[in-house]
């Protein structure tokens, strides 16, 4: 729907623009609920980590790269960096990456979680 100015100009409605947004806003949320398995995995295994946390040796072991590839390595600690860059883990200590606090007590709580 456009909506002429007063210039003359026709511009869209700003319901047309909202409803656009929410399209985008949709698509993008599908996306981030459909995580590669990659991240699944690294998740589960820093979730099992536990409070130790999980490094990026282990992360590449779990993504079934080679580990004693320092590049496969270094590509295992980016997306475990990613992860805490969104909000889904923390790296508590250089090099250890665990569940957020929050989430650490949830798993323990309920029945059938923790390790």
């Amino acid at each position: 729907m456009l909506i002429e100015s007063a210039w003359g100009w026709q511009m869209p409605s700003m319901r047309a623009v909202l409803e656009t947004r929410r399209k985008a806003a949709a698509v993008r949320v599908d996306e981030l609920e459909d995580l590669s398995v990659d991240y699944q995995a690294l998740m589960a295994a820093a979730a099992e980590a536990g409070n130790d946390g999980l490094g990026a040796r282990r992360a590449a072991v779990v993504l079934g790269w080679d580990s004693a590839s320092a590049s496969r390595v270094e590509g295992a600690r980016a997306r475990l960096k990613r992860l805490v860059e969104r909000g889904w883990l923390v790296e508590t200590k250089p090099g250890r990456f665990t569940l957020p606090a929050e989430q650490r007590t949830d798993e323990a709580v309920r029945p059938g979680g923790g390790s």
